[in-house]
């Protein structure tokens, strides 16, 4: 099975009158989606619980729940104290998760500012084997961390090194943002052959079971000479890139990922359109 589901609250949510996210699974159900990914990019701030009642929702409309974590993580920092504050947002990320029953949380890999990139590699390493260590003492190693693909060139992130980030332990799982891809590749995902790559690396790179349950982000995504600008929306068809080479690679090759859609403000109604695609590959 392949999950499809919004990043956040849609627009359309608020505008149909619904207020909490606790209403979110019940509305994704009835919108015929299946993933939800909860957002703590500002801070873990959900309580116990409401992770608890967000968690019983889902399970009840049957959504896959997963977390990203805050936005300001930075794997690859050199300052011993920010990289503690990295791991503790990461701690109690997975704790949140654990709460509401989510089986993994997005990271985001860091920046490399003006460090050499193989130096920042090296330093996210480290902080990233510190959470995990952490997550174990935690009793928390049962959800999966997914260092994501990021959007800007000076970010640590590229596909090689997510690929090689989640070679440290064999229950990282990439998060690959093919929008992000893109935009860093500054329009790279042009043919089918583009698309196909990807999925690869990641086979040849981290196995076929890794491949097989990676989680992913989407959305059309503006760029300039340094990568990322703005998320935008499908229909928005002059960004790229497109999901039909994602929808049919997956198909083809029986894959069961939880695909997250990072539209600006329509997460939700392109996620259905996301999934539509995906299951049109069935009728062909």
């Amino acid at each position: 099975m392949v999950y499809f589901g919004p990043s956040g609250n849609s627009e359309s949510f608020y505008n149909e009158g619904y207020k909490s996210s606790l209403q979110m699974p019940g509305w994704l159900k009835e919108k015929g989606l299946d993933a939800y990914e909860y957002q703590c990019s500002k801070g873990v701030k959900i309580t116990e619980p409401t992770a608890k009642k967000l968690g019983d929702e889902a399970k009840k409309n049957k959504i896959k729940l997963s977390i990203h974590a805050p936005y300001y993580i930075n794997l690859a920092t050199d300052d011993e104290e920010k990289r503690e504050k990295s791991v503790k947002y990461i701690t109690d990320t997975l704790a949140a998760a654990d709460f509401m029953g989510a089986d993994r949380i997005v990271v985001h890999s860091g920046a490399c500012a003006k460090m050499d990139r193989r130096v920042a590699m090296e330093y996210a390493k480290k902080t990233l084997t510190i959470a995990l260590e952490r997550s174990k003492e935690l009793n928390l190693s049962h959800i999966h961390i997914c260092p994501e693909t990021m959007g800007k060139i000076n970010q640590l992130g590229d596909l090689d090194e997510v690929i090689e980030l989640c070679r440290l332990d064999d229950y990282l799982l990439p998060t690959i943002d093919f929008g992000h891809l893109n935009a860093r590749g500054l329009g790279s995902l042009k043919e089918y052959s583009d698309y196909l790559e990807i999925f690869d690396k990641i086979e040849n790179g981290l196995g076929h079971d890794r491949l097989n349950c990676f989680h992913s982000h989407f959305s059309r995504i503006e760029f300039t000479a340094g990568g990322e600008k703005k998320h935008h929306t499908l229909a928005d068809t002059m960004y790229g890139p497109e999901f039909l080479p994602i929808a049919e690679i997956i198909y083809k090759k029986n894959l069961s990922p939880t695909i997250i859609c990072e539209s600006n403000g329509t997460m939700a109604e392109d996620a259905l359109e996301m999934k539509r695609m995906y299951l049109a590959q069935k009728d062909k």
